[in-house]
């Protein structure tokens, strides 16, 4: 008879497993990682990830959940913990690097893919939200105090083609390790200066 599960057992072996996944995924593409992979990779019966998700989609939708929830937090406490509007845009910016760079596999799974039957997945849909919103609210901030000038979520867009064109580009090893940072810095600062009111 088996045995009978907590929550916590639960909680513990749904993390381990998205932990697993999200290795695999980036590593092989989503499309070649099967349910038997993912079991023993983690050292259990090939039935055992279906006591816990559906199927893989269910997996993939988690493990994108979670990296969309991690990833907003961090940018939110960025712009939160910066003392001025001005050095929010900087902060957020600098912590989308750091969240990618410490984090590609949840980068790559974030962003560089499609997520079959999405509308399954209200909880992955209010997460991509949470995180788009890091883009446009320092951006709010800025046009508030007067230091930009134009449509927010515009100008939020190329913010993230700004970071997002070089964090791709270092990950890719297209650029030296900590270049990111620092080209992310010079294109923010062009882009500050481009959309002031006086400009």
């Amino acid at each position: 008879m088996p045995r009978v599960l907590t929550e916590t057992d639960v909680a513990d072996f749904r993390e381990r497993l998205c932990e697993a996944a999200e290795r695999l995924f980036a590593e092989k593409g989503a499309g070649s990682v099967t349910m038997r992979q993912l079991a023993a990779d983690l050292g259990v019966s090939p039935m055992t990830p279906y006591r816990y998700f559906q199927d893989k989609d269910d997996i993939l939708a988690a493990v994108r959940t979670n990296g969309f929830t991690r990833f907003a937090q961090a940018l939110e406490t960025a712009r939160a913990d910066a003392p001025d509007a001005h050095s929010r845009g900087e902060a957020v910016g600098e912590a989308y690097v750091r969240f990618a760079l410490d984090h590609p596999h949840s980068y790559k799974l974030m962003f560089d893919l499609n997520q079959p039957n999405v509308g399954k997945y209200p909880e992955l849909i209010a997460a991509g939200l949470r995180a788009r919103a890091t883009m446009t609210d320092h951006v709010q901030d800025s046009i508030a105090a007067g230091l930009y000038q134009g449509d927010p979520d515009q100008i939020g867009m190329m913010f993230w083609a700004a970071v997002h064109g070089v964090v791709v580009l270092q990950l890719a090893g297209m650029l030296p390790p900590g270049r990111a940072r620092d080209l992310y810095l010079a294109l923010n600062t062009t882009l500050a200066r481009g959309l002031r009111p006086d400009a």
